[in-house]
């Protein structure tokens, strides 16, 4: 099989407990072996043989389809995919009709929980997030450019690094727009999936056209305690740093985001 969706980012907004919900539902199959392929964003020049190979056969998907009555979908998660310069391009040409799911949280909130998950993770060497925020726009200088460069490389910054970056959930959603269309494109607020998770993950459902099947278990998965508290004048400074970016999300959630109200 081949995926008929994508949850594609942002990190650390709550994609593998969406994709741990998901995957629960029988319609609804996951790779053999990992929750993120990374193919569309560091792994492309392995090639489409090679990403298939990750997902089951499609025998198996038409016996249940057969049982349930409705199409199985493949899917898979892999966040980076979302900030990647070339992954939206790349999805377009090779998974065409793909939908993808994009989730979304505060991001001063996920700065803050990136700067941790990646220092416990041994990709960041500077301890205080204050530091990590000053040095951000001189290690992603001329990443981007790279990237569409080598099509190929891999910029460690780019990947580890970007907090603020990242948060911009905006431009990376009107990037990826003209290519997929509106339609195709379902945004959700996590902060909602966390405190109701089932109206959530029912307007998923709705958004895939999958049958409500089982009831799944919602729990929270991968998350990670902050090591000290932001500053406030830094929390502030951050927070009219995203305003712009914050309010452009409204034509996509429907509303102002939750950590705006």
């Amino acid at each position: 099989m081949l995926p008929s969706f994508l949850i594609v980012g942002a990190q650390r907004c709550g994609t593998t407990s969406l994709y741990r919900a998901l995957e629960q539902h029988p319609l609804l199959l996951k790779p053999v072996l990992h929750k993120g392929v990374h193919y569309f964003d560091v792994g492309y020049e392995r090639g489409m043989p090679w990403y298939q190979g990750h997902f089951p056969l499609r025998a198996g998907a038409a016996l249940l389809g057969r049982r349930y009555g409705a199409r199985a979908l493949a899917f898979e998660s892999s966040p980076y995919y979302l900030f990647h310069p070339l992954a939206g391009e790349r999805i377009a040409a090779d998974l065409p009709g793909v939908k993808l799911i994009v989730l979304v949280r505060d991001p001063v909130e996920r700065a803050c929980s990136a700067h941790a998950h990646e220092l416990a993770r041994g990709f960041e060497t500077e301890s205080h997030f204050e530091r990590a925020v000053e040095l951000e726009e001189r290690r992603l200088a001329g990443a981007e450019e790279l990237l569409r460069k080598e099509p190929f490389a891999v910029h460690h910054a780019h990947r580890h690094q970007a907090y603020l970056a990242r948060g911009r959930y905006a431009d990376q959603l009107d990037r990826l727009e003209p290519l997929f269309g509106r339609e195709r494109i379902l945004v959700l607020d996590s902060h909602l999936f966390f405190s109701r998770p089932k109206a959530v993950y029912d307007r998923v459902l709705d958004f895939l056209e999958v049958p409500r099947v089982g009831c799944p278990e919602f729990e929270r998965h991968n998350g990670r305690a902050l090591p000290r508290r932001v500053p406030p004048d830094l929390a502030r400074a951050l927070r009219e740093h995203f305003a712009p970016y914050d309010a452009r999300l409204a034509r996509w959630l429907g509303g102002e985001p939750s950590w705006r109200q």
